[in-house]
């Protein structure tokens, strides 16, 4: 019996953590969608956020946990296949978020999205939890 209470006990600390880093990651962020996330590593300095489904999107913009990330390059490309490059050139702090991402023509329908990056801080060689939010 008191191992059940226990696991139930954990179970509900475990799922309410879990709810609690969901909302600050989305906080004040209405309208905003998660489109994807990848784990930097710093061995590798391009990713790709490969997206599925139908929906139409203006902004984007990145979310960083565990360590600050240097976001040098990104690629957007479209539905159609056509690539929209963007020069990014900025810091994103631990736990912070970039700018917001302008892309080309409005509303358009994303295929996939492709960084480059190296670590904030240098000699730095751990990971970050990197997320792609997009505004409809």
């Amino acid at each position: 019996m008191k191992k059940c209470v226990f696991f139930s006990i954990l179970f509900l600390f475990t799922a309410i953590n879990v709810h609690a880093q969901q909302v600050r990651v989305t906080h004040g962020n209405v309208g905003w969608r998660e489109l994807g996330t990848t784990v930097v590593k710093f061995t590798v300095d391009k990713d790709v956020i490969v997206l599925a489904g139908n929906d139409w999107f203006r902004q984007l913009k990145f979310h960083v946990i565990d360590a600050a990330v240097e976001m040098l390059n990104m690629t957007v490309v479209y539905e159609n296949g056509v690539p929209q490059n963007i020069p990014l050139r900025f810091v994103i702090p631990k736990g912070g978020e970039s700018r917001l991402i302008d892309l080309n023509g409005g509303e358009r329908r994303l295929r996939r999205v492709e960084f480059t990056y190296k670590s904030g801080v240098p000699g730095f060689h751990g990971h970050a939890k990197v997320i792609l939010f997009g505004l409809k």
